[in-house]
């Protein structure tokens, strides 16, 4: 589903070929001093608009795939780390060892280790502490790279089940970590195809809207206000989006 802004910019540039059909119907009548308001230099704009649309477009498309990949690669990491902990449990680890993962684990989950003391009071406010939501996908990784340091050193940590299995565990920790990075990625591509595209509408004096309006000054100078031609492109839309 489209938003209202993706929508406007479509609409702006449906607007500008529109309002270049009726300049180009004026034949040589149409005869601005301007080179930027001739027809050849608002043709290279209307197109020039119409792929920045395709673009953004194009990557958004990427974008999306990105972060449903990220999440399809993530979305057992919490049943995972359950699994490791309880296969750690069945190894000669000592409690320390256990504890530690376990820790790894409950940040993983955004759990704390111990409830949080509340104030006998109901008048004093609640103690000020810092979130245990640490399920970024950054920290997400970290944590999960914790966890496999802690198997690591435990000696006796050596399960038959594939995916258990440290060398398994290290190639799940780099596709994290691709996925991830793939997102960045693509989030850096559509923001940089955005702020193109909005060049090319908005920028002041040259870009799409403004020489728009532009042009309908100049034809109501040309023709007159009163003028068919005037009043044929005067209520053809034009606006700034910032989105």
């Amino acid at each position: 589903m489209k938003s209202n802004s993706e929508t406007g910019h479509a609409k702006n540039v449906a607007n500008f070929q529109n309002l270049i059909n009726c300049l180009s119907s004026y034949g040589t009548n149409y005869n601005p001093a301007k080179d930027t308001l001739k027809i050849p230099h608002l043709n290279t704009i209307a197109i020039k608009a119409q792929n920045d649309l395709f673009n953004v477009i194009d990557k958004k498309t990427n974008f999306n795939n990105a972060v449903i990949n990220r999440s399809r690669a993530f979305e057992n990491l919490l049943s995972l780390s359950t699994r490791l902990v309880n296969a750690l449990k069945a190894t000669d680890a000592p409690p320390q060892r256990v504890d530690d993962a376990k820790g790894f684990q409950r940040k993983m989950q955004g759990k704390r280790a111990k409830a949080i003391a509340m104030p006998v009071d109901e008048n004093q406010p609640v103690p000020v502490t810092i979130s245990t939501s640490q399920r970024s996908y950054d920290q997400q990784i970290q944590h999960f790279a914790g966890l496999i340091s802690v198997l690591k050193s435990e000696e006796s940590y050596k399960p038959n089940e594939g995916e258990l299995k440290i060398e398994t565990l290290t190639a799940k920790q780099n596709e994290l970590l691709v996925k991830n990075n793939e997102v960045s990625v693509a989030h850096t591509f559509i923001s940089k195809a955005r702020i193109e595209r909005n060049e090319t509408f908005y920028s002041n004096n040259s870009g799409l809207v403004d020489t728009a309006l532009e042009i309908k000054n100049y034809v109501k100078s040309a023709y007159g206000a009163n003028s068919p031609q005037y009043k044929q492109i005067s209520g053809i839309q034009f606006k700034h989006i910032k989105a």
